[in-house]
C-alpha cells in the first residue's frame, strides 16, 4: 500500500485523539457494564466503576486482537486510509458520542466509529473504497447482537427460575447478589476485550498508512495495545451516570437474579463476537439481554417506549456519525 508522508506531530495528535475516543468509549459505555449491578443494589456506583475498570484492563490477557484486525484491515481497501480519513472518522464518532451522552441516550460508540470510518472514506474515495463484507458483517451484528443477547438472557432466566423454583425468594436473592459480581466481571471483561480493540485497530490503521508500522505486521506495537486498554479502563472509572438510569431501571425493573441473567447473556454474546473478530456494540448487547429478562415475566414488564427510543438512536448512529465524519474530513484537508 502507498505510504503517506505525514509529520510526526500530526500522527502524535491523531493518536492522542484516538486514545481520547477510547477514554470516552469507556466513559460512555460504563453504564453497560455496571447498570444492572448498581440498579439491583449489589454495588454502590463508586465501587462498581472500579470493579468494571479492573476487568476492562485485564481483558488484555484474555482476547486475541481479531477485532483490531477487522477495524485496521477489514473494512477499508488498502491504500485509501490517510491521516485525514482517521481525523474525520474520530471526530464523527466523538461528536455523536457527546450528543448521545448529553441526552442520556445509550447509543453505540462502536457503530459511531464504524460510521465515522464509512463517512470519511466515502468523502475521500466513494463507497467503492469500502470492503463490503467487513461493513455488512458489522451492520448485521447491529441486529444479531441484541437478538442473541435477548435469546441468551431470556433463556438463562427461564432455566434459573426452573432450577430455583422450590427455593425461598429471599435466599435466591441473597445468592444472586453474590453471583452478580461474577456476571458483572464477565461482562466488563467482554466490554474491554471488544471495545478497546476498535481503537487499537484505528491507531494501527494510521501507523500503517503513515509508514510507522509495516502493513505486513501481524500485531500493532505493544504501546498501542496497553494505551487503549488503560484508556478504556480509566474512562469506565469516570463513567457517565446519565445512561446508568436508562439501562438499569427505565427499560425494566431488575432483581439480582435478572441482573445476573442479563449480564451473563450479554457477556456470552460479547465473547462469541470477539472470538469471531466482529466489532459489536456492548450497548445493543446488554439492552437486548435486559429486554429478554424482562419479557420472561411478561411483555408489559418491559417499557417498550424507552426501548423503542434506544432503537431509533441505534438506527441513526452510523448515518449521523458518517455525516459528521465526512464534514470533518473536508475540514482536515484545510487544517492538517
Amino acid at each position: 500500500m502507498d505510504v503517506v508522508q505525514v509529520a510526526f506531530w500530526t500522527v502524535a495528535l491523531l493518536v492522542i485523539l484516538a486514545v481520547a475516543f477510547d477514554f470516552m468509549n469507556g466513559f460512555h459505555d460504563a453504564a453497560n457494564s455496571i447498570a444492572t449491578v448498581v440498579s439491583t443494589g449489589v454495588l454502590k456506583p463508586q465501587q462498581a466503576v472500579l470493579f468494571a475498570a479492573f476487568f476492562n484492563v485485564i481483558a488484555i490477557a484474555v482476547f486475541q486482537l481479531k477485532v483490531a484486525s477487522t477495524i485496521g484491515k477489514g473494512i477499508v481497501e488498502p491504500g485509501i486510509v490517510d491521516h485525514h480519513v482517521v481525523f474525520g472518522a474520530l471526530i464523527g464518532a466523538i461528536v455523536w458520542n457527546i450528543i448521545t451522552w448529553w441526552y442520556g441516550i445509550p447509543s453505540s460508540s462502536s457503530h459511531a466509529l464504524i460510521g465515522g470510518i464509512v463517512g470519511a472514506v466515502t468523502a475521500k474515495a466513494g463507497l467503492t473504497a469500502l470492503v463490503g463484507a467487513g461493513i455488512w458483517k458489522a451492520v448485521a451484528f447491529i441486529f444479531v447482537s441484541p437478538a442473541l443477547g435477548f435469546l441468551l438472557g431470556s433463556l438463562l432466566m427461564v432455566v434459573v427460575a426452573w432450577i430455583f423454583r422450590r427455593v425461598p425468594p429471599l435466599r435466591v436473592d441473597r445468592w444472586f447478589r453474590r453471583l452478580q459480581l461474577v456476571s458483572a466481571g464477565l461482562y466488563s471483561l467482554g466490554h474491554g476485550g471488544n471495545d478497546a480493540q476498535k481503537t487499537i485497530g484505528i491507531i494501527w490503521m494510521l501507523l500503517v498508512a503513515s509508514g510507522y508500522v509495516a502493513a505486513s505486521d501481524k500485531m500493532p506495537p505493544t504501546w498501542v495495545i496497553w494505551s487503549c486498554y488503560i484508556a478504556i479502563g480509566l474512562g469506565t472509572m469516570f463513567g457517565g451516570w446519565r445512561i446508568v438510569k436508562t439501562m438499569g431501571q427505565r427499560i425494566t425493573k431488575l432483581k439480582p437474579v435478572g441482573g445476573f441473567c442479563a449480564e451473563t447473556g450479554g457477556a456470552l454474546t460479547l465473547f462469541i463476537a470477539t472470538g469471531l473478530g466482529i466489532p459489536v456494540s456492548t450497548t445493543h448487547t446488554i439492552t437486548g439481554a435486559i429486554v429478554g429478562v424482562g419479557a420472561t415475566r411478561s411483555a408489559s414488564a418491559v417499557r417498550w417506549g424507552v426501548a423503542g427510543n434506544i432503537v431509533w438512536a441505534w438506527i441513526f448512529t452510523i448515518p449521523a456519525s458518517a455525516a459528521v465524519a465526512a464534514g470533518a474530513y473536508l475540514v482536515s484537508l484545510k487544517l492538517l
